[in-house]
């Protein structure tokens, strides 16, 4: 099983397996061809700092060593949890200009996205959190019947669920992290942190921010490919694992998880359209539209990747969607493609489109070898093409129109994929209609794809999406247990259920079947008095 390098296929602790030598340094590092790290950066092809792999053979002791640490740290209180956590926000904004800059090197994107999507949300998300985690975690007192079960009270208790596995795409290196770890450490879990191979000093950093705050073996950075990837998931001891990443690695996952019975949370990308209605605003609905699709140069899972607009606007909404796009400038106001490999299959799904009668309106493949792909607008006459049914991954706008919204949903509907949509028009209740019949996990009104920076929105997919949910109160589903505990304070020797079995009890069971709906007003007053008489004979042995 490989751990992904991303949506196409990609993949703390107080350690951290980064050796600092500077990211702009022109000399090129000392790392064998079997390191499985990316080495130069897709900006300028300038040399990235050393990085070390976690060695396989050192996997379950820092596994042990986390269970070890996850009991400690789950004993200590939520408020005091959130208090140490808490000091994180600082930390992320004192070293924002550090964090965009190592971002905007390793990945490949403009300095202004990394500071807006890496660094500003999660200010925000510890901020929920910290806040919120205390009364989120509180136990809740369930409603027992005093006649069926007298003396007895219960409680629900949210228990950490233990050591987590979490596995993290290159696309978003510092802030999808961040979404998993920061709930799951409040709730008292102890967490191995594997992320991409390709952005393995931005996982450094990561874990950096936790330095001091956590006992040591509660966050463990794990460095490496697939074959660590694979170990960690395997490992004896893991308890949960979070994995964002591929469709084919998500599957592999869900199998060793559901052969170990232990869950796993997937989010395995999307195919996510936007449905431009006939009474759309245009200017707003071109603007939000091209920023949806090429924010990140599109390496983004609910970045906009099918545009189906209606017949009835098309005419005044593709002119003002190109030029918009033939406004931005590749690599500058758009991230770079991060890897050859990812550039490989924007290019084949560009041409299968092309082939198949697509009509290229602004854009188009680079020379080759440049990751530099220049912001693409195609108008497509057929959805049967890998550009409409695969991810794609990058910085193409595939257009299709349609005849009227229901045909719009029904295309919308027909992808393999269920993770975000948007609507643009303006009749807003008609849109909340719509967005019911969307198999989507999250349906946007008049914008696209921004919601997971909200920390208290949840964000979750269908299909081949996945099933795991990051974000909000439901994020706390997969990253705890739930714990019943009764507590009984009747006196009395026996249970009215308890041992010997006789007619008394049996006479007692079915009057009160009876008077719980069992029978009309007469059948109920005969069973009350039954009951009446057969309980003081049971309560005496009878």
């Amino acid at each position: 099983m490989e751990t992904a390098t991303s949506h196409e296929p990609a993949e703390r602790g107080q350690d951290t397996s980064a050796r600092a030598t500077s990211p702009t340094s022109s000399a090129p590092p000392a790392i064998t061809d079997a390191s499985p790290f990316a080495t130069r950066s897709p900006l300028d092809d300038r040399a990235l700092s050393i990085v070390e792999a976690t060695p396989l053979a050192d996997l379950q002791g820092l596994v042990d060593r986390a269970r070890v640490a996850q009991l400690a740290w789950a004993d200590v209180s939520v408020r005091d949890r959130a208090l140490a956590i808490g000091k994180i926000k600082q930390r992320i904004l004192a070293r924002a200009e550090e964090i965009a800059e190592l971002v905007h090197r390793e990945c490949g994107k403009p300095i202004e996205e990394a500071a807006l999507a890496e660094v500003l949300p999660n200010a925000d998300l510890v901020d929920y959190w910290t806040s919120a985690i205390e009364e989120l975690l509180d136990g809740t007192t369930i409603e027992l019947d005093a006649l069926s079960y007298p003396g007895k009270m219960g409680r629900i208790h949210k228990d950490a669920r233990g050591t987590l596995a979490l596995i993290t795409p290159w696309n978003y290196p510092v802030a999808i992290p961040l979404r998993t770890l920061v709930p799951a450490l409040l709730a008292g879990n102890a967490v191995l942190f594997k992320p991409s191979e390709i952005t393995p000093r931005a996982g450094a950093l990561v874990a950096s921010l936790f330095a001091g705050i956590l006992p040591e073996g509660v966050l463990t950075l794990v460095q490496g490919g697939g074959d660590i990837g694979s170990a960690l998931v395997a490992a004896e001891g893991i308890d949960l694992v979070v994995f964002t990443g591929s469709v084919a690695t998500g599957r592999r996952i869900a199998v060793a998880c559901a052969e170990r019975l232990i869950p796993c949370s997937l989010e395995l990308g999307g195919k996510d359209a936007a449905i431009a209605l006939a009474d759309c605003e245009i200017e707003r609905t071109s603007n939000g539209i091209v920023w949806g699709a090429f924010t990140n140069a599109g390496q983004n899972c609910a970045a906009v990747e099918r545009v189906y607009i209606d017949k009835g606007v098309a005419d005044r909404l593709i002119p003002k969607i190109v030029a918009a796009a033939k406004a931005l400038r590749p690599g500058v106001d758009t991230a770079m493609i991060t890897t050859q490999k990812q550039c490989a299959i924007v290019r084949r799904h560009l041409a299968d489109a092309v082939a198949a009668g697509g009509e290229i309106l602004v854009g188009g493949a680079p020379e080759e070898g440049s990751l530099a792909f220049p912001p693409t607008v195609i108008k497509l006459a057929t959805e049967d093409t890998a550009l409409m049914r695969e991810e794609t991954f990058g910085p193409i706008l595939p257009i299709f129109i349609v005849d009227g919204e229901d045909d719009a949903i029904t295309r919308t509907n027909a992808s393999k994929f269920g993770l975000t949509t948007s609507l643009w028009t303006r009749r807003y209740n008609h849109a909340h209609t719509l967005a019911k019949r969307l198999r989507s996990g999250v349906v946007t009104i008049n914008n696209h794809g921004f919601t997971a920076a909200i920390p208290s929105a949840p964000w979750t997919g269908a299909g081949d999406s996945g099933y795991g949910i990051t974000n909000s109160a439901h994020a706390l589903a997969e990253l705890t247990r739930v714990r019943f505990v009764l507590e009984d304070r009747n006196g009395a020797k026996r249970e009215l259920w308890w041992y010997p079995y006789t007619p008394v009890l049996r006479t007692i069971a079915f009057a009160m079947a009876k008077l719980r709906g069992g029978a009309g007003i007469g059948g109920r007053i005969s069973a009350l008095f039954k009951l009446i008489g057969a309980l003081p004979k049971r309560l005496t042995g009878g």
